[in-house]
């Protein structure tokens, strides 16, 4: 006789399922007539079918329902969003594209994360009364960070297809896919100042084995709750410079790169012995993400930066991009909502609702979060970005793309992963000083609250703005076009593109650039048709994309683009020469189109 299982799994599963099946069938209309993108409506179904209404998700109770579990269970599911999300948002970035914009990435990561830890502590101290400053450091650092995942669907989304200037889109993607890791070092700091601030407790044996007992907690920065040690600044900046800096971020930024270099040679010699299909071609980095975020989690080093660093050299040459592309690969694509369904949706089921007013104990209340969510909203990002952005014309060319790029700086899975991994560096409740229970317990009431206060105000802001730029007559960026054949005629139309005929679609403005951004030409000529110039402004500075025009004169002849040397490039990626026929059609199809 059938009985009823109501199991958590079965309720986990029917939940995400339905959510998902629902969502995709008016997907194109969620994201590129509404522009919502996968993150709010996640997170809103996480709320409803969470704890605190429908109480069908809820991580307390899953497994054996430990008391520290659902920590646990939190920083496990952020770290394979985020690395998995790191390595996918690496390779997509054109060839090089971290050494020749080596000055604006340094720019991003250094001065300009700086400036947001300072602002944004400055926000913690005029809100939250009870934290102390190196409190407020502390838990401003777990926000000085773009998160990666929101920011690459505000970089490659829809609005970003019609509206936003490539080299914008590139650094904003850029920035977000490495300063998740360079968040560490500003946490580092508050935690080191403080776990160095007070003398060493009376009892304390300066023995040999005290010392390696010290040094294992130190390396092992998830598993220790390690408190007060003394020593004063000069340790704590000793330390820091030690432990943080060359082993948790200089030492995997070296790890991730030789492993992605050396997977990217690897699979270019695979290739040209035709040893690998189709389906293990497109899943490697997913492969690759799952084994960095493993093996740097078991040496105790960042693998956020390692998974970022990773996927950059995975495409050092762009051969890895342009491969993928070729084969029409949607599945990194597909990997990247999955993860953004069960991210945002877990989020939405672990909210600390109950922690939000709690004027007694941090001083956090309803309205001082309100008003916390409003000055980070204003002042964490924006005027770093507009302080600095002169510095970087090659990306930013005006001081509205600085605004944009401040304001769209979004709060979200990152923020998580910060809180979690900040409890496994504190005493545990009950066992630290009144600095630490106080940091402790205003941490994930203040960081989860800006997280959904981002998630929905920057969820809302894009349509918002598209209605103001349909208003105002703004006209789609019409540069880099791109001949794309349907592989359906179901297929729904790219966000910014026109139908050439039947059977290919002219797409502009495409995030995706297998080739370094310095090369005079597309490696392939069968996706990318159209070479373009860009003009020069009366001061002789670069134009914006607004300036950047097509230049359908460009023909096989011109200096930018040798069709000889183009097919021998072909040729030696063993394309027929069918492939150079085709190539030649869609040139002149696209040209006559534009004539």
């Amino acid at each position: 006789m059938p009985n009823l299982d109501v199991s958590e799994l079965n309720v986990v599963t029917a939940v995400a399922g339905g959510f998902m099946v629902l969502f995709g069938i008016i997907s194109v209309k969620i994201k590129r007539t509404w522009y919502l993108g996968e993150a709010l409506p996640a997170m809103l179904i996480g709320i409803c079918m969470g704890p605190v209404a429908a109480n069908f998700l809820n991580a307390a109770e899953w497994g054996l329902k430990e008391k520290e579990q659902q920590s646990e269970i939190t920083l496990g599911v952020t770290r394979v969003v985020i690395c998995l999300q790191l390595v996918i948002a690496g390779y997509q970035l054109p060839a090089k594209y971290v050494w020749h914009r080596r000055f604006e990435i340094f720019m991003c990561l250094i001065p300009t994360m700086a400036l947001m830890w300072l602002l944004t502590t400055g926000c913690f101290m005029a809100t939250i009364p009870k934290i102390t400053f190196l409190s407020g450091l502390a838990i401003a650092a777990a926000v000085t960070c773009t998160d990666p995942v929101l920011s690459q669907a505000v970089a490659k989304g829809p609005f970003a297809d019609k509206y936003v200037a490539r080299p914008l889109r590139e650094i904003i993607s850029a920035e977000a896919c490495l300063n998740d890791g360079f968040g560490f070092p500003f946490l580092m700091l508050a935690v080191y100042l403080m776990r160095h601030s007070q003398p060493i407790p009376f009892g304390y044996e300066d023995t040999i084995d005290s010392h390696l007992t010290e040094s294992h907690h130190k390396l092992m920065v998830r598993a220790g709750d390690v408190g007060r040690q003394g020593g004063g600044t000069g340790e704590a900046l000793k330390n820091w410079f030690l432990e943080c800096w060359l082993y948790y971020v200089i030492m995997s930024a070296l790890y991730g790169a030789f492993i992605g270099f050396t997977a990217g040679k690897e699979m270019k010699f695979s290739l040209n012995k035709r040893w690998i299909d189709n389906e293990s071609y497109v899943l490697f980095p997913t492969a690759l993400g799952l084994f960095i975020l493993g093996t740097a989690g078991a040496i105790g080093t960042n693998d956020l930066l390692a998974c970022a660093a990773s996927g950059c050299a995975l495409n050092w040459d762009g051969e890895f991009l342009a491969e993928t592309e070729e084969r029409h690969d949607e599945v990194n694509t597909c990997i990247d909502v999955l993860l953004n369904f069960g991210g945002f949706m877990y989020i939405g089921t672990v909210i600390p609702w109950s922690e939000f007013h709690d004027p007694d104990g941090t001083g956090v209340t309803i309205g001082r979060l309100f008003l916390l969510g409003i000055m980070v909203l204003a002042l964490r990002r924006i005027p770093a970005i507009l302080l600095l952005y002169k510095a970087m014309p090659k990306v930013i060319a005006s001081w509205k793309e600085a605004l944009f790029m401040g304001y769209f700086g979004p709060i979200g899975i990152g923020a998580i992963f910060y809180v979690e991994h900040t409890r496994h560096l504190m005493p545990k409740a009950g066992e630290g000083d009144e600095e630490e229970a106080i940091l402790i317990k205003a941490l994930p009431a203040t960081i989860y609250f800006l997280v959904v206060f981002s998630i929905v105000v920057h969820g809302l802001s894009i349509p918002l703005l598209n209605v103001i730029h349909q208003n105002r007559g703004v006209k789609p960026i019409q540069d880099d076009a791109v001949s794309i054949r349907r592989r359906s005629i179901h297929m729904a139309m790219p966000p910014n593109a026109v139908a050439e005929d039947d059977e290919n679609v002219i797409a502009y403005n495409r995030f995706w650039r297998p080739t370094s951004i310095y090369s005079g030409r597309p490696r392939s000529a069968v996706s990318e048709c159209l070479p373009f110039q860009e003009n020069e402004n009366k001061t002789g500075e670069s134009s914006s994309s607004a300036n950047r025009t097509l230049n359908p004169s460009n023909d096989s002849n011109d200096s930018s683009y040798d069709f000889e040397k183009e097919k021998k490039r072909i040729l030696r990626r063993r394309h027929s020469e069918d492939d150079l026929e085709a190539a030649k059609r869609v040139e002149r199809r696209v040209l006559r189109y534009h004539e």
